[in-house]
């Protein structure tokens, strides 16, 4: 059996015998080279390279011992905590690399499945280098959080096998940030899911869900395999692996279970990751060195806070603010909370102090919008890019009812919404450009369903969910809108024409144009009381000839 190729006795013994176990730990600790520093390559990952120098700019040779800061100010070193076993008070290697061997824990025999795994990273040495500087910001904390309560460090491998340590990945399941929960497990684990944020995506709080998850699942089967092909098949399906082969009188390791196939190769997937970050330089591969020091602080601003004034005080690009803090949804925090900003170490102090100066009340920018007749609240939602549920709540309103002539506080970003770079906005609209032909802004009726607008404009449900970070079982709220990229030749207000086509009308034309209704009768001689006809071609700019 292999001791899952650990390099320590385990840690059980080290509290027996902690002084020989610093010796043993010393003495491993030197068959270690230091990491070799990442050459440069053509690898597009430019964005993720800014957020790992940033993150990397906390000297590398920080002890662990000295990690606590001096802290008069509302700050919250992200990776701070008390020095309670033995494990901390051993060797302060510099490289977080280093150190994640010296905590393996999972115990299991070697296996074909391992060395094929093993095959498939040396063929691409380079996929393991990008991961890593992708992990630089966050793999500390997540290694302090193991730790700490005593879980094996190979656990902080995982979202390498689950997201490749993409905060921002989103599967077809609907399952979102590095570790990948979906929304149901999600909320059962306490993750906060709204318009304003995503809690799968925040890394602290996602990472608390993840072991907690881990621990529960190890707690029922009392196996670390069997607890990640839980996390990955689900603990319904591998309670069913294991009943049917004790009817069988088979064994019910994890090797020996008739597991979902993708589940088969998961769990030896992180075991060969374990392996190469054990001794990368027998596989080829170059990690990015991560210090084993604290690389992030946690501030509480006490309110919501608008993303580019943060960007201000804090003199950071609002692109790393969003990388740092991935779980944001919009331009501003939740007003509801928590009134968390993560920043880089050395940022924090001077966002702290300058927030300190900045009034309260200036945080957020509001701006009053008189009711007219025959507006809704849904109307008024769209013209200011928020929702419905978000202008009941600041207004305090019970129900759906406006009357014209009163006013509305709405709350609105700072800067126009493409400054906003990585919000779940401009996320969608680089993948929905991506699309093809022209686009419309499709708003859901009652009884549609995602094959019948893909079939009506013919395009696939595939596309359709891609254009609009949905899923097949997303459930349609009529009124929600859907962007669409029919093909064809995309109508303009500087270009042509639009063709009529089944279900549309003349308010649904002039917003998708940007015109008014007036307008539109004008230009193609229109009464109002007339009914459209399919394939009549309407004329949807001044300019147009």
């Amino acid at each position: 059996m292999i001791k899952n190729n650990k390099l320590l006795t385990s840690r059980p013994c080290q509290l027996v015998i902690a002084g020989l176990a610093v010796c043993l730990l010393y003495a491993c600790a030197s068959d270690y080279s230091p990491l070799i520093e990442p050459q440069t390559t053509d690898d597009n990952d430019s964005d993720t390279n800014q957020v790992a120098d940033i993150a990397a700019s906390t000297p590398e040779n920080t002890a662990v011992e000295t990690r606590r800061i001096p802290n008069p100010l509302n700050l919250v070193v992200a990776n701070s905590k008390p020095t309670t076993t033995p494990v901390q008070a051993i060797p302060n290697w510099t490289n977080v690399w280093q150190r994640i061997p010296h905590g393996y824990g999972i115990d299991y025999n070697d296996n074909q499945r391992i060395q094929s795994e093993l095959r498939s990273f040396t063929r691409n040495p380079n996929y393991l280098k990008r991961v890593s500087i992708r992990a630089t910001p966050y793999l500390h904390y997540i290694v302090e959080e193991l730790d700490r309560r005593n879980m094996p460090l190979e656990l902080a491998l995982l979202p390498i096998v689950e997201s490749a340590y993409q905060p921002f990945a989103y599967s077809s399941s609907r399952a979102a940030g590095i570790w990948q929960f979906i929304p149901g497990t999600a909320r059962h684990y306490g993750l906060k899911i709204n318009w304003w944020v995503d809690g799968r995506r925040d890394i602290y709080a996602s990472t608390n869900a993840a072991l907690n998850y881990l621990q529960y699942l190890h707690n029922e089967f009392d196996d670390w395999m069997l607890a990640l092909a839980s996390y990955n098949a689900g603990e319904g399906n591998v309670r069913k692996a294991i009943r049917r082969n004790k009817k069988q009188n088979k064994p019910i390791d994890f090797w020996s279970l008739p597991l979902p196939r993708e589940t088969r190769h998961y769990v030896p997937r992180l075991l060969a990751i374990a392996q190469i970050i054990q001794q990368p330089e027998q596989f080829a591969i170059t990690l990015a060195p991560i210090a084993n020091s604290p690389q992030l602080a946690r501030v509480d601003t006490g309110s919501q806070i608008d993303l580019a004034l943060v960007e201000q005080l804090a003199e950071i690009p609002i692109e790393t603010l969003y990388k740092l803090n991935p779980g944001l949804n919009q331009w501003a925090t939740d007003p509801d909370g928590p009134h968390q900003i993560v920043l880089p170490l050395d940022k924090a102090e001077q966002f702290t102090l300058a927030l300190a100066n900045h009034p309260k009340e200036k945080r957020i920018t509001w701006q009053r919008h008189k009711i007219r007749t025959g507006e809704t609240l849904s109307h008024i939602a769209d013209k200011y890019r928020t929702k419905v549920n978000v202008l009941k709540q600041v207004n305090a309103l019970h129900n759906s009812t406006i009357r014209a002539g009163h006013e509305l506080m709405i709350p609105v970003a700072a800067k126009s919404a493409d400054r906003y770079v990585l919000s779940a906005d401009q996320r969608i609209a680089r993948t929905q450009n991506s699309g093809s032909g022209y686009k419309v802004n499709y708003t859901i009726r009652r009884g549609d369903s995602l094959w019948r607008i893909a079939n009506r404009y013919g395009v696939s449900v595939t596309k359709l969910t891609r254009w609009n970070g949905i899923s097949q079982k997303t459930i349609l709220r009529p009124g929600r809108k859907l962007v669409v990229w029919p093909h064809g030749k995309q109508a303009t207000q500087t270009g042509s024409y639009y063709t009529v086509r089944r279900g549309d009308s003349l308010d649904r034309i002039s917003r998708q144009f940007k015109v008014s209704i007036n307008d539109l009768l004008n230009w193609n001689s229109l009464d109002k009381s007339q009914y459209l006809k399919l394939g009549k071609k309407l004329k949807v700019s001044r300019n147009a000839t």
